[in-house]
């Protein structure tokens, strides 16, 4: 089992930045891929960003390229997600997942996600 928990989320205005943690716990992070999704209000969950524990490889929606960027600290079994240039309509709940193999880009093909931060861009 895996369990996420994650931080950093909170209101902030248009064009600043929030940097969201997620910690995993239960077993060592290698050769799994992790993934940020978001739900805003009235609408499906989606894709934000993942990255691959292997090589570090990461992958973004469009609509944050450039503005977010993932990262990961193997040693911490940690995840991270910068959200830089926010923009009213990042208003969401994110959340924070883990599977075993490549990233995927739907949250129901990960076996694993956190509760997730809140986080709110005011105009």
């Amino acid at each position: 089992q895996v369990q996420l928990v994650e931080s950093g989320g909170g209101l902030v205005q248009a064009g600043g930045s929030l940097r969201l943690s997620c910690a995993a716990f239960g077993r060592t992070l290698s050769s799994y891929g992790m993934g940020w999704f978001r739900q805003a209000p009235g609408k499906e969950r989606e894709f934000v960003a993942a990255i691959y524990w292997i090589g570090s490889s990461t992958y973004d929606a469009d609509s944050v390229i450039g503005r977010f960027t993932i990262s990961s600290d193997n040693a911490k079994n940690m995840v991270y997600l910068q959200m830089n240039s926010l923009k009213p309509e990042d208003t969401a709940v994110s959340c924070c997942a883990a599977g075993y193999g490549r990233p995927r880009f739907l949250p129901t093909e990960y076996a694993y996600r956190g509760q997730g931060p809140q986080v709110t861009v005011s105009s």
